[in-house]
């Protein structure tokens, strides 16, 4: 299985990014653009793993309160594009905690420094325009484990299991 640990999105934050993956294609950026319900923002990549409950008894101990997210910003990694967000010390830590939690539990993770990104095209063409994401917040109550699979049209993201936050 093809593992990692993730925030889902809110409507209102998938219809922002849309919004800005529609201005892209309309001023001619052409690659593979991330599909709505492909869209979320990965917090620890673990790559091929042959069972999930290990992962999953890692993700019980990561503790959390809900905390908020803003998209703030667009960048790019060489052809693949993204929107940012907003620097958050509650992301930071949770991510903290949950490389805390697959390392002790000798889960294998990518431990490239985090730096929080929503996936928006891939292989792009051109140049990144100039271009902000549309205002956008939501709050975050759970963490999610995905499965990912190849799909006939393009990976599929199936949740296998999740983490809500601390009530209080």
């Amino acid at each position: 299985m093809r593992l990692f640990l993730a925030i889902l999105l809110s409507d209102e934050m998938k219809d922002a990014l849309i919004h800005t993956q529609n201005r892209w294609y309309d001023a001619g950026v052409r690659g593979n653009y991330t599909a709505e319900e492909n869209l979320h923002l990965t917090l620890a990549f673990i790559g091929e793993y042959p069972d999930a409950e290990p992962v999953l008894e890692a993700l019980s101990e990561v503790s959390f309160s809900p905390f908020s997210l803003c998209l703030e910003g667009v960048g790019c990694f060489g052809d693949l594009w993204w929107a940012g967000m907003k620097e958050s010390a509650a992301l930071d830590a949770v991510v903290r905690r949950i490389r805390r939690a697959l390392s002790e539990h000798d889960i294998p993770f990518d431990r490239k420094r985090f730096r929080a990104h929503i996936t928006l095209i891939r292989k792009a063409s051109g140049a990144l325009p100039a271009a902000r994401t549309e205002p956008a917040a939501m709050r975050v109550e759970r963490l999610s484990l995905m499965r990912s699979d190849r799909g006939r049209n393009g990976m599929i993201y199936t949740e296998i299991g999740t983490r809500e936050a601390e009530a209080g």
